[in-house]
C-alpha cells in the first residue's frame, strides 16, 4: 500500500520541516480504521464526494462497464465513500508550501506509476 511505504519517510519529511498527509476520498470513520489498522502515523483526510480532487482536476468518474467489476471485487465506492458517486482520484502526490502554492506535483492517471517516496523526499529536500 502506498500510505504505508509513504509512513516509512514521515521522519524524513519531518526532518525536512514538512507534514506528511493523506486525502482519500473514504469516510472519515473508514480512514481512521485504515490508520489504526495499519498502524499509520500520519493523518488521512477524507474528500467526501471527491471535491479536493475535483479541484485539482484529478477526479474521474468510473465507466458504467466497470461498476459490477468492482462490486463482484467487493468494491462499492458509494459505501466507502459515503456519497452515490463512482468517482476516484488519481493517485497524486504534492507538496504544498506555506503560501498554498504547489511547489511540485507528480500525477499520472495510471495508477501503478506512482513516484517512489524517495523521490517526493528528495524534491522536498531540494525545495528546503
Amino acid at each position: 500500500m502506498e500510505l504505508e511505504a509513504l509512513a516509512k519517510v514521515t521522519g524524513e519529511i519531518e526532518a525536512a520541516g514538512a507534514t506528511l498527509v493523506a486525502i482519500a476520498p473514504q469516510s472519515a470513520a473508514l480512514n481512521a480504521e485504515i490508520k489504526k489498522d495499519k498502524k499509520l502515523g500520519i493523518e488521512i483526510l477524507s474528500d467526501p464526494g471527491n471535491e479536493v480532487a475535483d479541484k485539482f482536476g484529478i477526479r474521474h468518474t468510473l465507466p458504467d462497464y466497470l461498476t459490477p467489476l468492482y462490486t463482484q471485487f467487493g468494491i462499492n465506492l458509494p459505501e466507502f465513500n459515503g456519497d452515490d458517486s463512482w468517482t476516484l482520484p488519481m493517485p497524486a502526490r504534492y507538496i504544498i508550501d506555506q503560501g498554498g502554492n504547489v511547489c511540485y506535483a507528480r500525477v499520472n492517471a495510471d495508477y501503478t506509476q506512482r513516484p517512489e517516496p524517495d523521490e517526493t523526499v528528495a524534491a522536498l529536500k531540494e525545495l528546503k
